[in-house]
């Protein structure tokens, strides 16, 4: 309580503190609640005249002690909000590590152009675009950057009119809120306009340079604002309207209109696809639009419709590592290597440290036959991501293909110490250890794999493969069947079974799985002779018996 027995909540003051702080952590754009906090105290609750107020401050009144600023404890709780955003803000600094994050020019190129002409009109034009989504929210677009919006370089761009027209209705309004002798008119006016304002601060560019151009999400709480301006227009113009019936079927039209658009981008936000190709309309000049409907089509195994968005990327961005990235992969998987290794060697020279695409040039080289090439760009793709496990295992396969078992040895074991699941890096260990005829180790390396992967039915297999050598057959059977359980279409599993019954000398098993493994894949290598083999031992016995 103060002086005068007005009764207020320092708890509550600071439970607003704290729930900013929770916000911010969730979106930076959640400190400014307490700045929104402050001007409802001060319009709504306090009902203070901000040009009255001003006009004081200017002619340093003494009056100004007795003026309901002090009176109500305003100026205390609006000192508590403010000590509180500056500790939340020091908190956030020293969490991102003492300075602001690395932006591109791609994700916002007006801040980076060297005219402060430039840099300011296209500002203004981004805050005009903003107000118009707020009015007009129809083309939308899950990414703003990259080419979406090009920057205005001289006033004869015809879209300066937009800024004009922002700040024409701006400026109408700050009068109006500031000006006005109906004081009700006033506060309304000066409460919309700080719940617009206010919440935009942080994406306006003035105090920091942001990471985008345009970012829908940064004008949810300013529509706060919006509606408190559209509601209090339409309550005035109801008053002074003849037909009155009118007016209402209209602003029940635009509510009508706002929520078939709100539905209809819900659903959109319900697919990956649906969402990245409303944006061509919106954005065509995007490069990022068009990658994220490559990858998209690429995710679901259209990789000729995947290239023509990705080119087209590429070709908007001529340095979208990432798009030639991904476009590289494509064509090292149709073959088409040399294509694949310039956009790949483009990229590394572009972003010297892009491990992927270091690692994907590595195999395109080793596919190549151009061995020591491969080699490099795998260790230098490691160089730049220490923790690398795909890249170790490409780099085995490579000393592998060289005949340098210990060295593909060593690499697969770092991927697996690395990355305990890769279970493509366990079974090339196992495979090239039976191979070599260590099997003991290879028994080894699979029980390892198997008690890290239990699951993994390629694991089973390799294991059981080796054994079936070791002739240890029973264990070998068992780990066979649990394979073929998991993946009962696999020709090499039956037909490896049948060879362990062969040996075994369980004939009619034998027999069984050849004929099954035969049947999933008539032309399995090896399978066919091996069943032919048994067929004449068979026959053999019969004759015998």
């Amino acid at each position: 309580t103060d002086k005068e027995g007005h009764t207020f909540s320092v708890f509550w003051v600071l439970v607003s503190v704290v729930l900013g702080a929770i916000a911010m952590l969730c979106k930076e754009q959640g400190i400014t609640i307490l700045g929104l906090n402050a001007v409802f105290d001060a319009l709504v609750i306090n009902k203070i005249n901000l040009l009255e107020l001003i006009r004081r401050l200017l002619r340093k009144d003494k009056a100004l002690e007795n003026a309901a600023l002090l009176r109500k404890g305003l100026l205390f709780r609006i000192t508590l909000l403010m000590c509180g955003g500056a500790g939340i803000l020091y908190i956030r600094w020293r969490i991102m590590g003492t300075g602001p994050p690395a932006f591109t020019e791609v994700d916002n190129p007006a801040s980076f152009a060297d005219s402060l002409f430039v840099r300011a009109i296209n500002y203004n034009y981004y805050y005009s675009l903003n107000a118009w989504l707020l009015l007009c929210p129809w083309w939308l677009c899950f990414d703003w950057s990259m080419g979406c919006i090009p920057l205005i370089k001289s006033v004869s761009d015809w879209r300066i009119i937009a800024l004009a027209a922002l700040w024409f209705c701006l400026i109408g309004l700050i009068c109006q809120a500031l000006c006005s002798e109906d004081s009700h008119k006033r506060r309304i006016l000066t409460l919309g306009l700080g719940f617009l304002i206010i919440p935009f601060l942080p994406a306006s560019n003035l105090f920091f340079r942001v990471g985008f151009v345009v970012a829908e999400r940064v004008i949810y709480l300013p529509s706060i604002g919006y509606c408190i301006l559209f509601t209090y227009g339409f309550s005035l113009l109801s008053k002074q309207a003849k037909k009155k019936k009118i007016l209402a079927v209209a602003v029940l039209g635009i509510l009508l209109i706002n929520v078939m658009r709100c539905a209809l981008r819900s659903s959109q936000w319900r697919s990956e696809e649906q969402l990245f190709r409303s944006a061509l309309s919106v954005c065509p000049l995007n490069a990022k639009v068009h990658y994220n409907v490559g990858k998209n089509l690429a995710d679901k195994g259209n990789q000729s419709a995947a290239i023509k968005y990705y080119r087209e990327a590429v070709r908007l961005n001529p340095k979208y590592v990432h798009a030639m990235n991904n476009l590289g992969n494509i064509l090292k998987e149709r073959n088409e290597l040399h294509e694949a290794e310039e956009l790949l060697s483009l990229a590394v020279q572009i972003q010297p440290d892009f491990a992927a695409a270091w690692m994907n040039l590595g195999i395109v080289q080793n596919s190549l036959r151009r061995f020591e090439e491969a080699e490099q760009s795998y260790w230098t793709a490691i160089k730049h991501r220490k923790k690398y496990p795909d890249c170790y295992y490409n780099l085995g396969r490579l000393y592998a293909d060289l005949n340098r078992h210990i060295d593909a040895l060593n690499a697969w074991r770092n991927a697996t110490v690395l990355k305990p699941e890769h279970s493509l890096a366990w079974n090339n260990m196992i495979i090239l250890l039976d191979n070599t005829g260590n099997l003991a180790q290879a028994e080894a390396v699979g029980r390892e794999a198997l008690e890290l992967i239990p699951n993994d039915h390629s694991l089973m297999f390799s294991l059981a493969n080796v054994l079936g050598k070791s002739q240890k057959y029973k264990e070998s059977e068992a780990l066979f069947l649990k394979a073929i359980k998991a993946n009962p279409n696999a020709a090499s599993y039956h037909g490896n079974l049948a060879v362990l019954y062969h040996r075994w000398g369980n004939l009619d098993l034998a027999k069984k799985h050849y004929e099954v493994s035969l049947k999933l894949d008539p032309m399995a290598p090896g399978t066919k002779e091996n069943y032919n083999l048994l067929r004449r031992k068979l026959e053999q016995l019969q004759k015998k018996g």
